[in-house]
């Protein structure tokens, strides 16, 4: 059998494929066994409580679904001391993800989260920045270093950058979370759009606009996960519109290290185990020994390679 072993950063997990957060919930447990999955990635929690966006916050679309859950919360200490410990019995790493309306916010929460039972902090930097009217934290370069130099001065602890495909420079973007101080980075959130009931005339979602997930999204995340492995050297955990073994196996060679599963959960919540039972039979008929031997393999020509990467570099 292939060996499914991955390593982000310091951490090592039993194979590749993790949920996203916000996906996934301790209930999973009564479909897949969680001590199969290579890490647990817990649903965002904030400093500050919030109830979240207004009904209706979910909208079917075409190959995927629109969200604007507005990451609901009550806080550190709650989450602490009635969310978490559920998730740590399982002998897989648990990722904490952390939301916050600023940087001085972020840096606390992070460090407040970084506890013995938490083995990643997952900072999810794609979520509104209120200093900055707003606009994703991880949106343009200055504000990623910003938030990330941040949050790497308050912890030790490992910690992951979540980035946006919404930003337009997104290779300039890896590169500075990178060097603010990220242990990897997870490429990405859903892409903004919006839906409007012809009858009605009325937007589809409370809060008019909210994140396109699912496999409508795939191609462009398996490009960002591309760009952001030319640019940066610390791991990528792709994202994007994940619904079976080949598509993870898609993710790796393109330049993820590992991968979170969303949407695809909502279909079939067993869909996660049956992604690494998928990429042990790849392995096997591909002749693969090491799953990790795949990230970053896709076979580019190579004068068409350079020619894309200076315009990457151009372009951001």
């Amino acid at each position: 059998m292939a060996d499914l072993n991955v390593r982000i950063g310091e951490l090592e997990l039993r194979n590749p494929v993790m949920p996203a957060s916000g996906c996934f919930a301790i209930e999973y447990s009564e479909a897949l066994d969680l001590a199969r999955l290579g890490a647990l990635v817990v649903k965002s929690v904030s400093p500050v409580s919030r109830a979240g966006n207004p009904t209706p916050r979910v909208s079917e679309a075409h190959a995927g679904m629109l969200n604007s859950i507005g990451i609901p919360s009550k806080g550190l200490a709650h989450y602490r001391r009635e969310v978490l410990p559920a998730y740590t019995g399982f002998g897989t790493p648990v990722v904490v993800s952390v939301s916050a309306d600023t940087v001085d916010e972020f840096a606390d929460a992070v460090a407040e989260m970084s506890l013995p039972e938490v083995a990643v902090i997952e900072a999810n930097i794609s979520c509104p920045n209120l200093e900055a009217d707003g606009m994703a934290f991880a949106m343009t370069p200055e504000t990623t270093y910003r938030v990330v130099s941040a949050i790497r001065r308050k912890t030790r602890h490992p910690f992951w950058a979540k980035l946006t495909p919404n930003a337009s420079h997104i290779a300039a973007v890896a590169k500075a979370a990178e060097e603010a101080g990220a242990d990897a980075l997870v490429m990405g959130n859903t892409v903004l759009g919006m839906a409007i009931d012809v009858r009605t005339r009325q937007p589809k979602l409370g809060n008019v606009m909210g994140g396109l997930s699912g496999p409508a999204i795939k191609p462009i995340a398996l490009r960002m996960v591309h760009q952001c492995y030319r640019s940066v050297r610390i791991p990528i955990i792709g994202c994007g519109g994940i619904c079976t073994a080949d598509d993870a196996v898609e993710f790796m060679l393109a330049g993820a290290s590992a991968v979170q599963v969303g949407t695809a959960s909502f279909l079939d919540p067993g869909v996660m185990q049956k992604i690494i039972d998928g990429l042990q039979a790849y392995c096997g008929e591909m002749d693969v020994a090491h799953v990790r031997d795949l990230t970053g393999q896709v076979k580019l020509d190579r004068q068409l390679s350079d020619r894309w990467l200076r315009f990457a570099q151009q372009s951001g």
